[in-house]
């Protein structure tokens, strides 16, 4: 098992962010550098992480061992690197394209529950 590398925050109580942690999970499975944290579970507390639970609901978090806190799109691109598919990703933090993800990034992070209520969720499998 590898050391942790990324600590990432997601909302399971979305079911298209619960979906993507699940997927992330698995890529990540022999790695083990991504630890994952749901922070709709009961007990969660915000209090280590230094934000507060509104804060970190408002938009995704990962934080690095060294304290670099990665918000939005950023902790996303951060997360699929550890999983090797960076590359992926590597185009929307280009200059003239990271600002159009970002800010679907945040239009998506407003209105996640109502999208996802239009997917079906089991076992972070999800179908339309």
């Amino acid at each position: 098992m590898g050391t942790t590398r990324l600590t990432f925050l997601f909302d399971g109580a979305c079911a298209i962010c619960a979906a993507e942690a699940a997927r992330l999970r698995r890529w990540n499975v022999g790695k083990a550098t991504l630890r994952f944290v749901d922070i709709s579970a009961a007990g969660f507390d915000p209090t280590p992480y230094g934000k507060t639970i509104a804060e970190l609901m408002g938009r995704v978090h990962a934080f690095r061992p060294d304290g670099t806190v990665l918000i939005g799109m950023d902790a996303i691109r951060a997360a699929y690197e550890e999983v090797g598919l960076g590359w992926l990703l590597r185009p929307t933090a280009w200059p003239g394209l990271r600002p159009v993800f970002d800010r679907f990034y945040l239009w998506f992070a407003r209105n996640r529950y109502r999208l996802s209520r239009r997917v079906r969720c089991d076992d972070g499998r999800c179908a339309s």
